[in-house]
């Protein structure tokens, strides 16, 4: 097993309903810090939205005499009529500037909800680790939190006020549609009849067909734009990866290479935008023919009882004004078809993530795992210890160590003797395993990985990390910090703010995270690796510099046997049990995933490039 394996385990998520994925959001709604300011804007939209459909419903009175008045050609009943509209719109217009400053103010508060609900769970303790290795659903965690979060926020609150306002009309005008159209009489072959409410049966029928036709034209387009979406993060990630890795890329005169790889992500992409435009064009079909029926079908629908003189001009306007008021209703579904399949595969997405950010903690729930707890007092002690994974199971020769304060230990192994997944597994995030490690009681331990981070801001705000740089550490403290490592030539940059892992080399980098580690100054250090590549002077810098910090300090070193110069008073040694209990690999879930599999991902780049280069 090679150092830096990982221990993946295939974890796909995503087999819950559609009523298990809204129960969760809900709740995670219902937890949510802004949920009362969001319920209060609901609220207000509720009313708004009220307020404009009895405004709506007097509008579409209005038009009785309006008509009327032209038919008549009264014009002093005319003018009176458009001070009426005007009057009534404006009062509209106040209404429909309100709910707009309400359905922003509720995408706002809705996105931060959401996103600060999904970085929470994100961020708790050993969660982003151990989900970034959790295979698929893993993969891109930025873009779920960001682009998807954002686009459903936005969808939810269209889709739903545009729900709520046309369930309101829909109320408001069968009533209206309903009285308007009771006393219609029909006269065929000299025998009169009548339908009761004729024009809101039509118009259900009507609205009822299309929603239908756009059911079956649209539903594609939920897998449709979840797999565009899966693509198009594929893309933005390797785009990333290019950008981080641009120096090593030119040195190696690899671009050719590597934009050989981009355009078959972009491939892909396109081959999925492509495929959700053609089914695009056929919802188009549907909604496009039906809209432009609806321009004349109102007034078809109404014209036999208007021709049989038994309803006034203005009478059969305000019947086609309703009908159209309802039929828009009863059409939002057959509008937001395109929206609610983008809703749904978003939904999906997110939810998914924050479904296995939730069950993250299940994985290998049967296996055992390694117990943690407080050494009796100033000591770590590995008893049993051993690391399991995929590919056998890491132990000490040692079955029982005891590592007592101010001790300097050198635990080594050949290369593939699982260091670093030991090392993570003394820091917690790989708890998979047996044996037992007490930790120093009362007591932090620091560990310091092999790729040290260093967070964005000033360089006094990187030494400080995780503190804050302004109140925890004097300029004097850091000057003098930086010149014992070999790093003053930063003195004069602390309060310059850059990415500082694109400014300094690995060395100098390596020796910024021991700049921290001796202002900090902790008690218990263990390190992985990060000393193996310095070369003797600098290593012998570093020493100095732990020697110095603090005289107690004990610093358990997880690497190569031959550095130390006397520096380790002990070595133990770790090895790879092939025999051992191994990591069996664990499925939660299944449904959709975010990835095809690589011979699927690989046959549909190779359709994409032949279509673009037959």
């Amino acid at each position: 097993m090679d150092d830096k394996t990982d221990g993946q385990s295939a974890i796909t998520v995503g087999d819950e309903s559609f009523r298990d994925q809204l129960l969760m959001m809900w709740r995670a709604f219902m937890a949510s810090p802004v949920r009362n300011t969001i319920l209060w804007l609901m609220s207000g939209i509720f009313a708004v939205i009220v307020a404009t459909a009895l405004g709506q419903v007097l509008l579409n009175s209005w038009n009785r005499p309006f008509y009327d008045a032209i038919e008549r050609r009264d014009l002093q009943a005319f003018f009176h009529q458009l001070v009426v509209f005007a009057e009534i719109a404006g009062v509209l217009l106040i209404f429909n500037i309100s709910q707009t400053w309400l359905n922003q103010m509720l995408r706002i508060k809705l996105r931060e909800g959401l996103t600060r609900d999904l970085i929470g769970e994100w961020m708790l303790p050993r969660r982003a680790f151990r989900l970034a290795k959790a295979g698929a659903i893993g993969v891109n965690p930025d873009q779920r939190m960001h682009e998807d979060a954002h686009h459903l926020t936005d969808l939810s609150t269209d889709l739903g006020v545009g729900l709520l306002q046309a369930s309101i009309l829909l109320v408001s005008f069968v009533g209206v549609l309903w009285s308007l159209s009771e006393g219609f009489v029909f006269h065929w072959s000299g025998r009169s009849f009548e339908i009761p409410g004729y024009m809101v049966w039509a118009a259900v029928l009507y609205a009822g067909i299309a929603s239908l036709l756009s059911w079956l034209a649209g539903r594609p387009l939920i897998h449709l734009n979840s797999e565009r979406y899966a693509r198009e993060a594929e893309l933005r990630f390797s785009l990333m990866r290019v950008n981080e890795h641009v120096d090593a890329i030119s040195l190696a005169a690899g671009e050719s290479e590597e934009r050989r790889r981009l355009e078959l992500d972009l491939a892909v992409v396109l081959a999925a935008t492509k495929r959700i435009a053609l089914a695009t064009v056929r919802l188009t079909w549907v909604t496009a023919g039906y809209g432009w029926i609806t321009v004349v079908a109102p007034i078809v629908i109404a014209s036999p009882v208007y021709f049989a003189g038994d309803l006034s001009f203005g009478g059969l306007m305000m019947a086609a004004a309703a009908f159209s008021q309802v039929h828009a209703s009863l059409r939002w579904f057959i509008d937001n078809i395109g929206g609610i399949a983008d809703w749904r595969a978003t939904l999906l997405r997110v939810a998914s993530f924050r479904s296995a950010m939730l069950k993250i903690e299940d994985i290998h729930d049967a296996e055992k795992r390694i117990a943690f707890s407080e050494a009796d007092g100033d000591r770590m002690i590995f008893d049993k210890l051993e690391v399991a994974s995929p590919d056998g199971c890491a132990r000490l020769s040692e079955t029982h160590v005891e590592i007592a304060a101010g001790e300097r230990v050198l635990i080594t192994g050949k290369p593939g003797a699982g260091k670093t997944l030991f090392f993570r597994a003394l820091a917690g995030l790989w708890p998979w395993g047996g044996g037992r490690v007490e930790l120093p009681a009362g007591q932090a331990v620091t560990f310091i990985p092999r790729t040290p981070y260093f967070s964005p801001g000033s360089l006094r705000d990187v030494l400080s990390y995780p503190g804050d740089g302004s109140k925890k550490f004097t300029d004097a403290e850091l000057v003098s910090a930086l010149t014992k490592t070999g790093l003053g030539r930063l003195a004069a940059h602390l309060d310059r703010d850059t990415r500082w892992e694109r400014e300094l080399t690995d060395e100098e980098l390596r020796l910024l995270a021991f700049t921290r580690l001796a202002l900090h100054r902790p008690r218990w250090v263990v390190i992985d690796e990060a000393l193996d590549t310095l070369d003797a002077d600098t290593r012998a810098r570093v020493f100095a510099v732990l020697e110095e910090g603090d005289p107690d300090a004990t610093v358990i070193n997880i690497g190569r046997a031959d550095i130390g110069g006397g520096f380790f008073s002990r070595t133990l040694h770790l090895a790879i049990d092939p025999k051992g209990h191994a990591l069996k690999p664990v499925k939660v879930g299944g449904g959709l995933k975010d990835k095809p599999a690589i011979k699927e991902r690989r046959a549909a780049r190779a359709a994409a490039i032949k279509a673009k280069h037959p």
